[in-house]
């Protein structure tokens, strides 16, 4: 019966599984957890091919429980019964340790069916999830439950599953894999941190290259071919999306052009061309702002062009927007402004608009009263001073001007003529 070479490398100890030094070396928490034996209930929560259920699995040897796996996305009420039915009895006497696989698809009633168990130990409860706990985990099993954060595996520790596959292969087979340069290297540094999918790759590899002779060639070519985009992490409802999107963000606020054109290459070889656009629009306003006010009808411009051309030819515009914004000078005395303001308004400080001020149709009532407004273009400067806020917060500050050129020679205008 054929077993995928990724399970047949499963690791049996800690000191097997590749990468997680944070959580499973040497004295660290969840090594120190599980070396102790009583194993609280966990939620392992990071990327696929990151060790999560190969951890589980080390965890039920070491304790010595009746391993039961189930996986969200086919299980259901009745297979968790199933479980439930086995405690007490000769199969599960100490109890069970579940192993429950992408628990964000199970729904309320569903996780909820597990409280009682996992409340008086009957059932250890380890499951793992892709996406952020916090969102897609409900309360009452958080609560119970310790997280622990799987990251994704680097190139570094990856390439040496890579050279354990290969070794085993050459022993199991009684081969000799001979490597292009820069085959192991690649494959590792474009798997995207998953190791399952650099070993397989592998295999397939391996597969594919095989043939009479006990000595087994893998060239480069070969390797880019089965591991073209596998390096790309991402899922439009999920947390590699949102992370992208916040890195394209804040790469812009912080002005480095090369990191904005990297995490926009990102998106747009995921196609996800819409989000890119988003992001860049409001960077325009929300991080340039008042220091290049022109940024904004620039950058609408670049996304028209782009959203008209389509991809690929929308990555023109939009790099040339990224590199604009990336480079422009900063300021966020506009957000800074609204949001104090806002925030008043929230918090119910708002009072009577000034009479001065008001829809002059008002006048037309039965409650006829002098509107004293006065037209500033009937002035010099086309100013006067007047009031304009309500009384509850006239000589509130929401605007600061900012410390850029635009901004200061706007303020040295206005103080000359409100002096």
């Amino acid at each position: 019966m054929y077993r995928p070479l990724a399970d047949e490398l499963r690791p049996r100890s800690l000191d097997d599984v590749v990468g997680q030094s944070e959580i499973l070396g040497k004295n660290s928490m969840l090594r120190r957890i599980i070396d102790s034996k009583q194993i609280p209930n966990m939620i392992f929560y990071g990327p696929s091919g990151t060790g999560k259920t190969t951890v589980a699995s080390i965890i039920a040897d070491k304790t010595n429980r009746t391993l039961r796996k189930l996986n969200a996305t086919t299980a259901g009420i009745a297979d968790i019964k199933a479980i439930i039915d086995e405690l007490d009895t000769l199969i599960a006497p100490e109890g069970v340790l579940l192993y429950l696989d992408e628990i964000q698809y199970f729904n309320k009633k569903q996780q909820q069916s597990l409280l009682e168990f996992i409340e008086n130990g009957k059932i250890t409860l380890i499951a793992s999830t892709t996406e952020n706990p916090y969102f897609y985990v409900f309360n009452a099993i958080l609560s119970r439950s310790t997280i622990f954060e799987f990251k994704q595996i680097s190139a570094t520790d990856c390439e040496k599953a890579v050279l354990r596959a290969l070794h085993f292969l050459e022993e199991r087979d009684r081969v000799q894999i001979v490597c292009e340069d820069g085959v192991t290297e690649h494959i590792a540094r474009s798997c995207g941190g998953d190791v399952r999918k650099a070993i397989n790759a592998i295999e397939l590899l391996y597969s594919a290259s095989k043939g009479a002779s006990s000595k087994v060639a893998i060239n480069l070519t070969d390797a880019e071919q089965v591991s073209q985009k596998s390096a790309m992490r991402y899922d439009r409802d999920g947390d590699a999306h949102f992370d992208i999107l916040s890195a394209l963000m804040k790469s812009l606020r912080g002005s480095d052009p090369d990191a904005a054109l990297h995490y926009l290459a990102r998106l747009l070889e995921a196609g996800d061309l819409a989000g890119a656009c988003r992001r860049i629009l409001c960077s325009a306003s929300e991080d340039i702002g008042l220091a290049y006010p022109m940024a904004v009808p620039i950058v609408k411009a670049c996304v028209d062009s782009a959203l008209q051309l389509g991809l690929p030819e929308a990555q023109l515009p939009l790099a040339e927007a990224v590199i604009l914004l990336a480079t422009a000078p900063k300021s966020n005395s506009a957000v800074m402004a609204i949001g104090s303001a806002m925030a008043d308004v929230k918090a119910g400080k708002v009072g009577n608009i000034p009479r001065e001020l008001q829809n002059v149709h008002a006048d037309s009532t039965e409650f006829k009263r002098e509107q004293n407004y006065k037209y500033p273009h009937s002035y010099p400067n086309h100013w006067v001073k007047q009031q304009y806020l309500p009384d509850e917060l006239n000589g509130t500050r929401y605007y600061e001007y900012g410390d850029n050129k635009t901004e200061q020679a706007a303020k040295n205008y206005w103080d000359q003529i409100k002096k």
